[in-house]
């Protein structure tokens, strides 16, 4: 089947749609915007589709009673970061950006549903199209509780993110683990005020929290398999009076990236032990509140198979690079992934020459913009690859 025929004349659409939803970005569960030009190009479409009561989310889909239901996802949210670009698309909304290219994901997406609505007769499977709202704040699962996943029900579901650290016409891939857990951190020291002449008095805060920063960085160092990947880091902290009072109170604020289970389990029972410890050791007392965040990433490997199967079959072998490690960054896609199958990878965007090498989340990322008809195509093969 001629992927490319089927998806010629469609590039400057989608040019045009990236461009119009790069310019209107909008946070987490606030894509009211966005929704209603999502909407819009859908109706353009003539797609079917649903929203749901309690978030922004989307979901269009092709049923055609096959036996088999397969879904494509897009996240639909911005960072709250001023764009430094001068682009005569850049944001018109200060101070929020679509930085991490979900603008990119949506106009592909979009893409994929034109062509595939166009083309539904070619279709052995029903497809569901999920529009996310809030994947900075992994609100995925949210549309899982809404039912996204049911009726019909979901065989298998497909995601991509664009990156700038691989060139434009590339994919990067792997099996298995694919993104970490996270969990945040929260600790709060508490010790007891007195005089900075006499500590003997009091039970310093800041000494036991500075103990508790160091000693926490051991578990990953003493107690993880030196072949299996963890991270503790702490970015804030928060204490003290006056430089002369000894401080009653410090809070530790960090994250906690792991890419299993056994490991993020293991690692909380051990910072809840050497909080307690510590703390008790200088007669202090430590508040530990630990947030389960997003679940690892696991890709299926008989999907990431069809995923390189198809990618070869496009663009050529040379061009699915194959990871071979696991990065400590996080994706909710992975609540799809503990429901369903799935697999998700890389869509190259960087082009030195096009100046679209800088990294996600940061205020000049930009995409080559040859890589929506790309991720367009790919989306489109593995669908139409599936009986």
């Amino acid at each position: 089947m001629d992927i490319e025929k089927l998806c010629s004349g469609i590039n400057d659409w989608l040019v045009n749609v990236r461009r119009d939803l790069h310019q209107t970005p909008e946070l987490g569960l606030n894509e009211f915007k966005t929704k209603e030009k999502i909407k819009k190009y859908l109706d353009e479409i003539g797609i079917s589709y649903i929203e749901y009561k309690n978030t922004t989310a989307i979901v269009a889909q092709i049923n055609g009673g096959f036996e088999k239901t397969v879904a494509l996802r897009a996240d639909i949210d911005a960072l709250p970061i001023d764009e430094e670009l001068d682009l005569d698309y850049k944001s018109k909304n200060s101070g929020v950006m679509h930085a991490c290219g979900h603008d990119a994901h949506t106009a592909i997406l979009l893409g994929a549903c034109k062509v595939l609505y166009e083309n539904r007769d070619l279709l052995k499977v029903n497809v569901k199209f999920f529009f996310q709202p809030g994947e900075e704040i992994g609100a995925g699962k949210y549309m899982i509780e809404e039912g996204c996943l049911e009726n019909p029900k979901v065989d298998m579901i497909f995601g991509l993110h664009v990156g700038s650290h691989i060139k434009t016409g590339y994919i990067e891939i792997k099996k298995g683990t694919a993104a970490a857990s996270t969990d945040r951190l929260i600790l709060k020291v508490l010790g007891k005020n007195g005089h900075g002449a006499y500590p003997h008095e009091g039970v310093d805060a800041i000494v036991i929290a500075s103990y508790l920063v160091t000693a926490l960085q051991s578990i990953v160092s003493r107690n993880i398999d030196p072949t299996d990947s963890a991270v503790i880091s702490f970015g804030k902290i928060e204490g003290g009076h006056k430089g002369n009072i000894i401080c009653d109170e410090v809070k530790l604020t960090g994250t906690l990236r792991t890419l299993n289970e056994d490991t993020r389990h293991l690692i909380k029972d051990k910072i809840k032990a050497m909080c307690e410890n510590i703390s008790m050791g200088f007669g202090g007392k430590v508040d530990l509140e630990i947030i389960p965040g997003i679940p690892s990433l696991v890709n299926t490997s008989e999907l990431v198979d069809l995923v390189v199967k198809n990618t070869s079959e496009l663009l050529g072998p040379d061009k699915v690079l194959k990871k071979e490690k696991s990065p400590l960054g996080a994706e909710d896609f992975a609540w799809f992934l503990q429901k369903v199958p799935g697999v998700f990878f890389n869509l190259g965007c960087g082009n030195e020459d096009k100046n679209t090498t800088y990294p996600i989340h940061n205020s000049k990322f930009n995409i080559d913009e040859d890589c929506l008809l790309i991720g367009t195509m790919i989306h489109v093969k593995n669908i139409l690859s599936l009986k």
